[in-house]
């Protein structure tokens, strides 16, 4: 094992690997300052609770229903003036407030009334304490300070200038952040905007998606899944999180009934610790979270950063912290909105095997490359069944998976039972149909006999509508306006949502917080460490394995010698055959700089090592504080195993292939 660290940085922490709830293959991905707005599993009489390092393992989730539904709302810097900004957001809020049963307020230092409605020169003037106020002011801070006194619980400042300009607006936000702490308030914002406020239909009935947003406009393609049917229930757009922040409302919305699935635009995470919470409580109650999180590369990551003002984070942290507490990732909003809408709507999975019905074989063949490089399982179906299959489809045809019908039946009354039969079989849990263009009228059986099926089973029957047009009745009308199909426009979003859909009950179904096991005291074996520690320094080969021995992890036979018979008499403690290293701070990869030998059986080679390493250390200026010669494992996989400290997330583990790979 090929192991370094700097010293002083706690190794708690993994993020890297695949979804799982085996304690020994999951270290938690967490870190950073305590919070207010932090989740786990801790019992309420438990709720101080710290682990080991000093982070917190509970914090109450925030109460924001008066926050979506307020009784009663401050406009402040209201107007009805035409041309103003301020008139056309005062117009969409009283409209908002009207379908939610609020009072509005409407506060302006100047005017009686707008909008019919009268109007207070200041906060302290409003005839009622309000849930709500809405602040349309640039420079939100003193009305932040007078709200306090009216004990307000809400405030939305839309003012932009703050964190996302640079130094001086990240002063002008901690300015903001310190007087809303003061205050007792709670504030969406800054550089925030109307998306709240915007129209819910109330007409839709089932599971809904909550929406997270760190820039508006991002949130448009499934806020108008509404128009096809699909329920929205809320839309927090966070902007720059002076206070209220993305894992807050995970959290809230982790809680509410009517959520089937989060849907979050992340740009950047304000606190990383925070954000894994919120997803384990979301993983605890079984409720999915899709995220579309930029900032892979640096172009994006530096273009995030001028518009929110927060961190991204490294990219490869964020993809593993996600994947450790069940975030599904997705890459674009078109996959964001077709996963969650799947998600949010479809019952659990009775079966994890998907079958692909085709009329051509042709397309099944291409679909089922695609789902199976995905990593999707399609079952070989029993020749039980496949007999079965062919009482209706030619018996030249493939019906093992996918299920080709050659066009044959979809006409006529077959149709409906081929799609039936595969449904009935257990191993089957998804039926998935790619359809690349319309056929009229075969096209329109099909879809029918689909969406007739789908509403008989509790299994998922997925359809994609290939066409680019877009406006034919099989689709527009028989496939849109059922909500028990799923209907997708391309291959890769039906194959992405599908795969998460199974995955995400997969992984919630055998779900463990790892923050239940979170150690809260230390160890021996810390409190022995400790008199190891270099805060500040970094620790040659040598120093960091005694580390790791303190801590009771095993590590090969080893003495660090400063001469040739000091390294003959370690060989004959440590037994042939050995190894030598050179050993100093700054040496992290040996092997380029012929620094290691290998394979020694004798004195004599002994001898010769030390010199030929002494001398290439000099040649090269490399300052040593000495030669290890250490027991050679000649069986075994060599791995790397690094510990970070990730500014978003803390302390973070890297593990994987060591050697001369790295």
């Amino acid at each position: 094992m090929d192991s370094s660290s700097r010293a002083g940085e706690a190794m708690l922490g993994s993020t890297h690997g695949t979804l799982t709830t085996d304690f020994r293959a999951r270290v938690e991905a967490c870190g950073e300052t305590p919070r207010t707005a932090v989740h786990s599993t801790a019992t309420p009489e438990d709720s101080d609770a710290l682990d080991v390092s000093g982070r917190p393992l509970h914090s109450d989730v925030p109460d924001l229903d008066r926050f979506f539904r307020p009784e009663s709302v401050a406009v402040v810097g209201a107007s009805d003036a035409e041309g103003r900004p301020n008139t056309g957001i005062t117009r969409q809020l009283i409209a908002w407030a009207e379908r939610v049963g609020a009072r509005v307020h409407p506060v302006h230092p100047t005017r009686t009334a707008v909008f019919g409605l009268p109007c207070h020169a200041t906060v302290a003037e409003l005839p009622e304490q309000v849930d709500l106020a809405v602040l349309l002011v640039a420079d939100p801070i003193p009305v932040i300070e007078e709200l306090a006194d009216t004990k307000v619980k809400f405030a939305v400042a839309f003012a932009s200038g703050f964190a996302e300009t640079g130094d001086a607006g990240a002063a002008a936000q901690a300015r903001l952040a310190a007087a809303v702490r003061r205050s007792g308030l709670r504030l969406l914002g800054p550089n925030t905007n109307l998306n709240a406020f915007e129209d819910f239909r109330e007409d839709l009935d089932g599971p809904a998606i909550a929406l997270i947003t760190q820039s508006g406009h991002q949130g448009r393609p499934v806020y108008t899944l509404q128009e096809l049917g699909i329920r929205l229930s809320h839309w927090a757009p966070t902007g720059n999180e002076a206070d209220l922040e993305t894992s807050d409302f995970i959290s809230y919305f982790a809680e509410r009934p009517e959520v089937g699935a989060i849907a979050c635009y992340v740009e950047g995470l304000k606190d990383g610790r925070a954000f894994l919470l919120a997803a384990d409580r979301a993983a605890r109650n079984k409720v999915p979270v899709v995220a579309v999180k930029v900032g892979r590369t640096e172009t994006g990551a530096r273009m995030a950063a001028s518009h929110t003002g927060k961190l991204t984070g490294a990219d490869t942290v964020v993809d593993a912290a996600m994947r450790q507490f069940g975030v599904i990732r997705v890459d674009g909003l078109d996959e964001l909105q077709d996963t969650a809408a799947l998600l949010a709507r479809a019952r659990p999975p009775r079966a994890d095997g998907v079958v692909v019905y085709s009329i051509s074989g042709g397309t099944g063949a291409h679909f089922s490359d695609l789902a199976t490089e995905a990593g999707l399982t399609l079952p070989t179906l029993s020749d039980a069944k496949q007999a079965e299959l062919h009482q209706w489809i030619p018996s030249y045809l493939n019906v093992a998976n996918p299920v080709d019908n050659g066009g044959h039946p979809v006409g006529d009354w077959r149709g409906r039972k081929i799609i039936d039969a595969i449904l009935a079989d257990p191993s089957v849990g998804v039926l998935i149909c790619p359809i690349t263009g319309p056929f009229p009228p075969m096209s329109d059986r099909l879809a029918q006999d689909l969406v007739d099926a789908a509403e008989a089973t509790d299994k998922l029957v997925c359809v994609i509508w290939g066409s680019p047009v877009g406006t034919e009745e099989a689709y527009r009308t028989t496939l849109l306006g059922s909500s028990r199909v799923a209907t997708f426009r391309t291959f890769g979003n039906c194959i992405t949502a599908v795969r998460a859909y199974l995955e995400h009950h997969r992984f919630t179904a055998s779900y463990r917080s790892p923050f239940a096991d979170a150690p809260r005291t230390p160890s021996p074996s810390h409190r022995k460490a400790q008199a190891l520690m270099r805060p500040g320094q970094q620790l040659s080969e040598h120093a960091a394995k005694q580390l790791l021995r303190a801590y009771g992890i095993r590590v090969p036979r080893e003495q660090l010698v400063t001469s040739a018979a000091a390294a003959v008499r370690a060989a004959g403690l440590v037994g042939y055959p050995v190894v030598m290293k050179a050993s100093g701070p700054q040496l992290a990869h040996k092997t380029e700089l012929g620094l290691v030998k290998v394979g020694l059986t004798s004195a004599s080679q002994i001898r010769d090592a030390y010199r030929e390493l002494t001398d290439t250390a000099r040649y090269e200026n490399v300052p040593l504080d000495g030669i290890l010669v250490c027991q050679m494992i000649e069986r075994g996989v060599e791995m790397v195993v690094g510990v970070t400290q990730d500014p978003l997330f803390g302390p973070t583990v890297t593990v994987g292939l060591g050697g001369v790979l790295v």
